[in-house]
């Protein structure tokens, strides 16, 4: 079994690999040794893809259940259920991974990983950093963070915290910061906290009370190159994603949703972080920022 298991996680890796079109290669050797069951609960799981969502499935309907235990059924590119209850979720590994391969992650690299659930794409994080590099993995669901606290205890390189997010000045800078959950906008601590040259991945979703606790909207990327005042920005998905605790505006929620009307997916180049009046070419204009074309 133990041959036949790794076989499987490098077959899943490649596989991640090609529909994913990652470019990092310790990221795809992360994917072939982490053991993603070490996070999840003992099986039988309940698991998704795309394919159940296209089909129109909604949860908790679109959630099937593996034949057994055997942990070969989790290294496809399938969601797993947390807590199918709550549509809590480990979500699909290809587009998490396109999300961690955007950042460019390198060996020493300080994250912050905002919504690390039970920390399976954390570990993946900290296998590229490795061990002079350190993953600061933030989790508000006190369970979540406990079961991920325990998960990751062999990667000293990550400091799992109980929390929602909000970064202290103190804490330094980060060369990376990926926010696992959808957000109305970008905390200025995480903008204050990139380095030159660092990336955020943030997405920006509008929630209502019809689809639950699950949110839909743009991912962005967020580059710090170095100019004054403002960040790169790009649209590189349109995502379904459990909304943030803590993280939210109603009044900037109903803005996204009027902005993504407009444009769902936005055509923007900068974050701006300078005061100025809301013109044609501000997609979003808000108190702070505003993501403009």
């Amino acid at each position: 079994m133990t041959d036949t298991l790794a076989l499987q996680r490098r077959f899943f890796a490649e596989e991640i690999e090609a529909i994913a079109c990652l470019r990092t290669p310790a990221l795809v050797e992360a994917l072939a040794t982490v053991p993603r069951e070490r996070f999840l609960a003992p099986g039988p799981w309940k698991v998704a893809s795309q394919g159940d969502f296209q089909a129109g499935l909604r949860m908790p309907d679109a959630w099937r259940s593996t034949p057994d235990a055997d942990p070969r059924h989790v290294y496809h590119n399938i969601s797993v259920s947390i807590d199918a209850g709550r549509q809590l979720f480990n979500g699909q590994p290809g587009l998490l991974c396109s999300w961690i391969d955007m950042l460019n992650l390198a060996p020493g690299a300080r994250v912050l990983h905002v919504g690390c659930g039970v920390g399976y794409y954390s570990a993946l994080m900290a296998h590229i950093v490795g061990a002079q590099g350190r993953v600061v993995a933030v989790e508000v669901d006190d369970g979540l963070a406990e079961r991920a606290t325990a998960a990751l205890a062999a990667w000293t390189q990550v400091d799992v915290r109980h929390d929602d997010g909000r970064v202290d000045p103190g804490e330094g800078s980060f060369d990376a910061i990926l926010v696992n959950a959808g957000v109305t906008h970008p905390e200025p601590c995480w903008l204050d906290a990139l380095t030159k040259g660092g990336r955020l991945l943030v997405p920006l979703t509008v929630s209502m009370p019809a689809m639950g606790p699950i949110g839909k909207g743009p991912a962005l990327l967020l580059t710090n190159d170095g100019e004054a005042g403002a960040l790169g920005a790009r649209a590189v998905g349109f995502v379904a994603i459990y909304s943030a605790v803590g993280l939210r505006d109603e009044t900037l929620n109903r803005r996204i949703g009027e902005a993504m009307k407009a444009s769902p997916f936005p055509p923007v180049k900068k974050l701006r972080r300078d005061a100025h009046e809301a013109s044609p070419a501000c997609w979003l204009h808000a108190e702070g920022f505003c993501l403009s074309a």
